[in-house]
């Protein structure tokens, strides 16, 4: 089954990154790509592809507007992932339905994760077979006190208490709730956390590398921009390296 596939994104070293790995993919035929939502509608009907990689904010037609209009005028509509920078924007990938997001920069682990679910849905697509694959890391409502925070699992780093409240930092923010870091371990259980030490909660797509420290314990550096350093007890050293297969 060959794949043929679009991209849509104004960002030239983001939009080169995702050509790259998509052509490590087997089975997949890029088309030319668009920089903007205007383009995008102009190439789609000229190509016709079955899967568009759409950046959630691009000049003029953003591409959540452009998704709309290829729906709403298509005989068969595409598949869609979208992608975007700032994790705020990744829950307006549900307003089109689309099958998967991608936070940038794209993490490896998490683009072949979106890969293999876009590879069944068009399988089952095919062969006119239901599949439930509703997108993965769903709404995650954080409650601050005075408003109900919505957080992708994915884009969250790492969960810390602090003075009574429970700091959950991502990429560009920290948010603070009254849940325990219990409530929030269960909240996410399923996903790709690991409670490092009794105070932290990591995101392992997130972990950069692992230096040793003293008697047995060891930190995590964490991939954000300040390069975080989280602690792993000696109790957790174990099994966190029988996770990483080593």
């Amino acid at each position: 089954m060959s794949i043929q596939v679009m991209i849509a994104e104004d960002e030239h070293l983001a939009r080169e990154e995702l050509i790259y790995l998509l052509k490590q993919e087997e089975d997949l035929e890029l088309c030319p790509s668009a920089e903007t939502g205007e383009q995008l509608l102009e190439l789609y009907f000229n190509y016709e592809p079955d899967v568009i990689f759409l950046d959630v904010e691009m000049p003029g037609m953003s591409g959540i507007e452009a998704a709309k209009r290829i729906t709403e005028l298509a005989k068969e509509h595409p598949l869609f992932i979208f992608s975007t920078a700032y994790d705020a924007y990744a829950m307006d990938a549900f307003e089109v339905e689309a099958v998967d997001y991608l936070l940038k920069p794209y993490d490896h682990t998490r683009f072949q994760q979106m890969m293999d679910r876009l590879k069944k849905r068009l399988k089952a697509k095919e062969s006119n077979e239901h599949v439930d694959l509703s997108m993965p890391n769903s709404k995650l409502l954080i409650d601050d006190g005075d408003r109900m925070i919505v957080l992708a699992p994915e884009s969250i780093y790492y969960a810390v208490p602090s003075k009574r409240m429970l700091e959950i930092h991502t990429e560009n923010n920290v948010f603070e709730s009254k849940m325990t870091l219990q409530e929030l371990e269960a909240k996410l259980k399923g996903y790709s956390f690991f409670r490092t030490h009794r105070s932290y909660l990591v995101n392992l797509n997130h972990v950069l590398e692992i230096t040793p420290w003293f008697n047995g314990a060891c930190n995590v550096k964490l991939k954000d921009k300040k390069r975080t350093t989280v602690p792993v007890s000696r109790s957790a050293r174990k099994a966190l390296f029988e996770i990483f297969g080593s």
